[in-house]
């Protein structure tokens, strides 16, 4: 049972929108460490042989529909947690609101992890993986994520924070796929039921 509570757990986290600047909508990718290769080939293999770094404001939205009906469909079962969140906006210091908004969707989406994939009550051994940008990337949000590793819930699991170009993460690039797809909901292209189809779960 020790050997179990000891799987690293991966948390993708990417962003649509800008803390303290109008709507936030983070995207969470979950998935076991020993997951991530064949979940990162499935989205890989997805795209087109030639295709970079995706960006999904970039891109034509029937084109991304099409991207994560692909990659639902070959991607092994109950392997990942997708979550899209809408931050609320608040006022304060964008990088105390952008690591409120990391540790709120870091919570709830370890929470649907554990029911989703894990099957038990404790989870430990997370290690967080975001974008780098120059909110996180600031001793404020540090200092923020540091308080909610000593004290905060389920986020104490997290035991490292790793800052990444997108470029070098198809994971992260999935992450801002996902934090992006909240736009479908939006403009009433899709339910969030729909959503759902794609694997994506709106809290």
């Amino acid at each position: 049972m020790a050997v179990k509570l000891n799987k690293k757990v991966l948390c993708f986290i990417d962003e649509h929108g800008t803390a303290g600047a109008g709507p936030l909508h983070l995207g969470g990718v979950l998935a076991f460490a020993r997951d991530a290769g064949r979940i990162d080939k499935c989205f890989s293999d997805a795209l087109e042989p030639n295709a970079n770094e995706i960006h999904a404001v970039g891109l034509d939205d029937t084109y991304l529909q099409s991207l994560m009906a692909r990659f639902r469909s070959v991607l092994p079962a109950s392997t990942v947690v997708m979550i899209n969140l809408q931050i609320t906006p608040r006022g304060g210091d964008a990088p105390v609101l952008y690591a409120k908004a990391v540790i709120e969707v870091v919570k709830i989406g370890l929470k649907r992890f554990q029911t989703d994939v894990l099957g038990r009550e404790t989870i430990g051994n997370v290690d967080l993986i975001i974008d780098a940008n120059h909110h996180n990337d600031h001793p404020a949000f540090d200092a923020e994520i540091a308080l909610a590793q000593r004290l905060d819930g389920r986020f104490r699991a997290v035991n490292r924070i790793a800052r990444l170009d997108s470029a070098a993460s198809r994971l992260l690039q999935l992450a801002d796929v996902v934090a992006y797809s909240r736009k479908w909901v939006a403009n009433g292209t899709f339910s969030a039921r729909t959503l759902r189809r794609f694997g994506i779960q709106m809290p």
